[in-house]
């Protein structure tokens, strides 16, 4: 902001700079405001001397050089004011002196600084206005007291309108200009926490979908991987039973069309939510970029087909399926059966399954534990296994890796613990507990 209150947010910074002006209207109004005022100073000051006797070449120089000071208002204005308090006396400068108030009061100058300099200019306006006036009221012959009271409201009122209109007008000027600056810059600043807002919700949406994406791929990734590894362990006995017991060949043939049946429908639910998350991101895609709506919808889809999936009753029938296998597995539940929430119960189903999953594929002929324990505010779930037998054979299930990483994920997710590792025996354990 310059010091007449003008703000710089319009200038153009590609336009050259005049020394203290921004822009060229401000060159040519201060010149030519300053060109009005020697005008006016120096017809002035060839009155001023026929009154005084100085030759009139000086008084017409002095005039100019006085009014000329009015060039400078924007990077003097206490300069020019107290110029035209000096050139009251001689009353020279009427259009400096209403000018240069103005521009003190809409500058940065300190308000006690305008306050002295606008209180001097008055008091000398007053007091040379009183001179002038005795001045002519004798020359005139007339008696000075009668009219004292007509010379002091006359000489008031000249030095108030000299002093008060320019003085109020600037201040107020000068406010609005730094109202306008200060709400310029609100602006730019809400504009910047607007584009920050932008990028963070931009970013947080990014994330919520890349964690959609991560709970589909460990969704998927149970399914198949625990349904098509049953149907290949009920492959492989089928094919080392098929011509020594047709009968038990019959009912694993049953099995593996049971397994594919199950996994292809559990593969169709699936389906399902992300079709109808891609439809609820198409419909906001229409309505304009809403990212976090199109997540937030398409995560509350899938929530809601989580709560139709599996759950501990389940496991019951899942231990079964592994039984039928040929896996040996026990299970033992410890407490009274709670309610739990459905998300709660589809991770403790998924934890089971997934770590039964890696026994058909790490440690075939092994003898398997599932263990559920129903505990205060909590719920606790272990699968262990002992060695595989030697003599079991081997159906080459591929492993990704990603079976401890996903239930280590799904568990974390709940606030719970979750615990995978060797035993003495040379088997494997792994443990969770889930808050309910």
């Amino acid at each position: 902001m310059t010091v007449t209150g003008e703000s710089r947010g319009d200038v153009d910074l590609t336009s050259p700079r005049f020394w203290w002006w921004e822009r060229r209207r401000g060159v040519v109004l201060d010149a030519g405001l300053a060109a009005a005022s020697a005008a006016e100073c120096a017809v002035e000051g060839i009155s001023f001397t026929d009154q005084t006797g100085v030759p009139m070449v000086l008084g017409v120089l002095l005039g100019l050089v006085v009014g000329s000071t009015l060039l400078v208002r924007r990077r003097w204005p206490i300069a020019v004011v107290l110029v035209s308090i000096a050139v009251t006396p001689a009353e020279l400068g009427f259009l400096m002196g209403v000018i240069g108030l103005y521009t003190l009061a809409a500058s940065e100058v300190p308000r006690r600084i305008t306050a002295l300099l606008a209180s001097m200019s008055f008091l000398g306006t007053l007091v040379a206005s009183w001179v002038r006036m005795r001045t002519l009221a004798g020359d005139d012959g007339a008696e000075f007291d009668q009219g004292i009271g007509y010379t002091a409201v006359i000489s008031f009122v000249l030095a108030l309108g000299m002093a008060a209109p320019p003085v109020l007008l600037g201040l107020y000027i000068g406010a609005r200009r730094r109202l306008m600056e200060s709400l310029r810059e609100r602006a730019d600043s809400l504009e910047r926490e607007l584009s920050l807002l932008a990028d963070r919700a931009e970013e947080r949406a990014e994330w919520a979908r890349t964690e959609e994406r991560t709970r589909i791929a460990r969704e998927m990734h149970d399914v198949v991987a625990h349904r098509v590894s049953l149907m290949v362990v009920h492959a492989a006995a089928l094919q080392a039973v098929a011509l020594k017991d047709p009968q038990k060949a019959v009912k694993n043939a049953a099995l593996v069309g049971d397994m594919g049946r199950q996994a292809l429908t559990e593969l169709r639910e699936m389906l399902g939510v992300l079709r109808s998350g891609e439809a609820v991101v198409r419909e906001a895609a229409a309505a304009g970029p809403q990212p976090l709506a199109a997540v937030g919808a398409a995560a509350a889809a899938a929530a809601a087909a989580a709560e139709g999936g599996p759950c501990l009753a389940d496991v019951e029938m899942l231990v079964e399926q592994s039984r039928a296998a040929g896996m040996v597995v026990e299970l033992s539940v410890d407490g009274e059966p709670v309610e739990c929430g459905a998300l709660v119960e589809q991770t403790a189903y998924r934890v089971v399954q997934e770590a039964l999953t890696n026994v058909h594929k790490h440690a075939a002929g092994a003898k398997a534990w599932v263990r559920l324990a129903y505990r205060d505010g909590e719920v606790a779930m272990q699968v262990e296994n002992g060695v595989s037998d030697a003599g079991a054979v081997e159906v080459g299930l591929p492993s990704g890796g990603n079976g401890l990483v996903g239930m280590r994920e799904r568990v974390n997710a709940l606030g719970g613990v979750f615990v995978a590792g060797g035993t003495e025996a040379g088997g494997f354990r792994v443990s969770a507990v889930l808050p309910v």
